[in-house]
């Protein structure tokens, strides 16, 4: 009797150990992280909850303000594989993918696998493709695998898409469809640092030989790629109350039929809600998801999926700032 007594209770003590285990790794990387990217505290966090709830991210920021930095030191982190596509208008889909290659001495092709099949790949300026090129890689992002020659060939775990955009110049660009942009669970905005993290910054990379982040400050790896895994699975396990699920929905129906909006975020927001705001209670070592892990990501993941009216946009008004208005109206649960 008291043995069957213990067992669920020694079940809980070890769920609750690697949860506790689980969220020091997710804090050590981005201890890490903070090392290398001065100044950009809540991306950092944004592009961890990506990883951890096992979707991709959208980067839109101005250059020089680390972007591909970032991607590469998460990668030095966990030990993963590290690919970069630079997206320009001759960019064909094979590129991407991979191709079959015509092999002299066999008399037979060969499947070259491309830059797709990694951990970690960074899609620099994805609007400066055409859409068949766009399209590949959002294939190989929504089905986690790549069809060449007729073979369907998996990509290996964990594997993460950050894509960037430049803000500002439109011209020569091919902008995401809202089908397409509806794949990337969050949508992250990079600022410039404040003066005082700039200071520290440029102090940093002159007093150095070397103009590499990177190694300025060398990183350690904090765990392996099989961990991430490991983080996602701890992570989708996290307690949720059923009024914090029927907050996340709230939210993403709300902007359905919010004046000021012409396009509202579909089905697959409401579960990147959920699944961000798992991953952001396991960020900050909390033992269950509350209303503020869904508001605390909120922005990130609705601020591409949503369409502002054109009146509202005439006046001046960003989506972030109406998708506050709303966040505000919207009420959360008392727990």
């Amino acid at each position: 009797m008291t043995t069957e007594q213990n067992e669920p209770a020694d079940g809980q003590t070890h769920a609750a150990q690697q949860r506790q285990r689980a969220s020091q790794l997710a804090q050590a990387i981005r201890t890490e992280l903070h090392k290398a990217v001065v100044g950009q505290g809540a991306v950092i966090d944004d592009v961890l909850t990506a990883l951890i709830a096992g979707g991709h991210v959208l980067l839109e920021g101005v250059p020089g303000l680390g972007k591909t930095l970032l991607v590469r030191a998460l990668a030095r982190c966990f030990a993963g594989e590290f690919a970069r596509i630079q997206f320009t208008p001759d960019l064909m889909p094979s590129d991407v993918t991979g191709h079959a290659v015509y092999d002299l001495q066999t008399e037979q092709f060969k499947l070259r696998k491309g830059p797709v099949f990694t951990n970690l790949l960074l899609a620099d300026e994805i609007n400066r493709a055409p859409a068949k090129t766009q399209a590949a890689l959002l294939e190989a992002m929504q089905e986690r695998q790549v069809t060449l020659e007729g073979r369907a060939l998996p990509i290996a775990q964990p594997f993460m898409v950050l894509a960037t955009q430049n803000p500002i110049e439109q011209e020569g660009t091919y902008p995401l469809p809202e089908a397409e942009l509806d794949r990337f669970m969050l949508k992250v905005r990079m600022d410039y640092p404040d003066a005082d993290q700039e200071l520290n910054m440029v102090r940093q990379v002159s007093r150095s030989t070397r103009a590499d982040m990177l190694d300025v400050q060398p990183l350690r790896t904090v765990l392996q790629a099989k961990d991430v895994q490991a983080l996602q699975r701890i992570a989708s396990d996290l307690p949720m109350d059923d009024q914090v699920l029927d907050y996340a929905v709230r939210l993403a129906r709300t902007t359905r039929t919010w004046p000021g909006l012409t396009l509202g975020a579909g089905p697959r927001a409401s579960i990147a809600l959920v699944r961000c705001a798992r991953a952001r209670a396991l960020l900050r070592g909390g033992e269950f998801v509350v209303p503020d892990d869904i508001k605390g990501c909120a922005l990130a993941v609705l601020r591409h999926r949503v369409r502002l009216a054109p009146e509202l946009d005439i006046e001046g008004l960003s989506v972030d700032q109406v998708l506050g208005q709303l966040l505000d109206q919207v009420p959360a649960p008392r727990l």
